[in-house]
């Protein structure tokens, strides 16, 4: 039995290791280079995009070193659910969110946006731009291009990043056609979004390794034995570049 989502899933992947290549090699030595250098590596994403910046945080196998920016009303425990909707169009809240981190000239921001058009995380990109931070964008360029934007600037996420990452998604995010529908169903962007950075993070930790990095920043997990013991002693090691609270 075949399922339309996931032949169309096994399609996307396929098309992003060959479109995506280039763009996840720069991101790889980007991300590489701002370890080594003791910057920082920052996550964003609003709503359901903000999936991805749970995805690699705090982790078996993850970076330790990628502190989420998380904007309460984006949450999906809000109610009514539809605050997030608001909050995301909202102009100025993005701004107010990047007020509150402690961004640095030569770090990294990765933000997740499918459509790129709204104001929260336009304002993150520009703020965070406006440091001296690198952006790397997580988006749809189609559908970003097929909408305008709610942002003053009528700029879209892409016109701030150094990196784009295309996740080739369908325009409105969902996949599968349905007879007498005219919502698709099945959206791509978390699945899609989460295999780009998860490779990107896998080789990240192989980089570090060919530079002799022999115990690099990954989280082990927490319910093999020994495996609080191992996350402590490499928080400590390093802490310098790590900005939220572990213990």
């Amino acid at each position: 039995m075949e399922f339309e989502y996931i032949n169309h899933i096994k399609k996307l992947i396929s098309l992003i290791e060959e479109s995506e290549a280039d763009n996840i090699n720069k991101s790889v030595h980007l991300l590489t280079q701002t370890i080594l250098n003791k910057n920082s590596i920052y996550i964003f994403g609003a709503s359901h995009a903000g999936i991805l910046s749970e995805e690699l945080f705090y982790r078996a196998g993850g970076l330790m070193l990628v502190t989420p920016i998380f904007g309460r009303e984006l949450m999906l425990d809000n109610s009514p659910i539809t605050l997030t909707s608001k909050m995301e169009q909202c102009v100025g809240y993005g701004s107010i969110l990047a007020s509150k981190v402690n961004f640095k000239p030569n770090d990294v921001l990765i933000v997740h946006s499918v459509s790129g058009r709204n104001p929260v995380t336009i304002e993150m990109a520009m703020v965070a731009k406006e440091k001296g931070v690198k952006i790397i964008g997580v988006s749809n360029l189609k559908y970003s291009k097929s909408v305008t934007s709610r942002h003053p600037s009528q700029k879209k996420l892409y016109d701030f990043c150094d990196i784009i990452l295309d996740n080739h998604g369908d325009i409105g995010d969902a996949c599968v056609s349905l007879e007498g529908l005219q919502q698709k169903v099945g959206p791509t962007s978390t699945v899609i979004g989460a295999t780009i950075l998860n490779t990107i993070v896998s080789e990240i930790v192989k980089t570090l390794q060919n530079h002799g990095v022999k115990h690099p920043p990954i989280f082990y997990s927490a319910n093999l034995d020994g495996g609080n013991e191992l996350n402590e002693q490499l928080v400590e090691q390093y802490k310098e570049s790590i900005n939220y609270q572990f213990n």
